[in-house]
């Protein structure tokens, strides 16, 4: 078996932590679970909502089927503080549903890496808001976030 390593590897600085928390919003807006699932260890366990998943096997469903319903998705993650090989972020993302209602939702992830630098723990608190397309924030092309685009802090989310 292959190791995977994914830097930057903990212990975690403010700076390593802010390249962690990126790399994974471009993974995450990718909306390929093929790109995202190895990020994490192959027995990462997860609490999304009310929803327990383990294992790159359900984490790759769950990707899947998420995107199959989230439409035009787009997240913003910020890290919020970070120590040793820890990691808490809060992040938000648009999306439509398949009838055109657009949703802003919200939430914080706590997360603990293993030494390779995956994740073996993530534990997501998610709060959606119907909004009106008007009201929308991300309007980059599907993808990665520009570098340019305002991050949280700057939309005052």
């Amino acid at each position: 078996m292959t190791l995977l390593i994914r830097p930057p590897l903990p212990p975690f600085t403010p700076e390593t932590a802010a390249q962690k928390v990126r790399a994974a919003e471009d993974a995450w807006n990718s909306r390929n679970p093929d790109i995202v699932t190895p990020a994490y260890s192959e027995d990462s366990r997860w609490r999304n909502r009310a929803e327990f998943i383990e294992g790159h096997a359900q984490i790759h469903a769950f990707l899947t089927r998420k995107w199959a319903l989230e439409l035009d998705y787009r997240l913003i993650k910020g890290l919020w503080v970070t120590a040793e090989n820890r990691i808490a972020v809060r992040f938000a993302y648009e999306w439509r549903d398949e009838f055109g209602q657009w949703t802003r939702s919200y939430g914080n992830e706590n997360w603990e890496f293993g030494d390779d630098g995956r994740m073996r723990r993530r534990i997501a608190s998610i709060n959606d808001l119907p909004i009106a397309a008007a009201d929308r924030l991300f309007h980059w092309p599907l993808g990665p976030r520009p570098t340019d685009h305002p991050g949280l802090d700057d939309l005052g989310l």
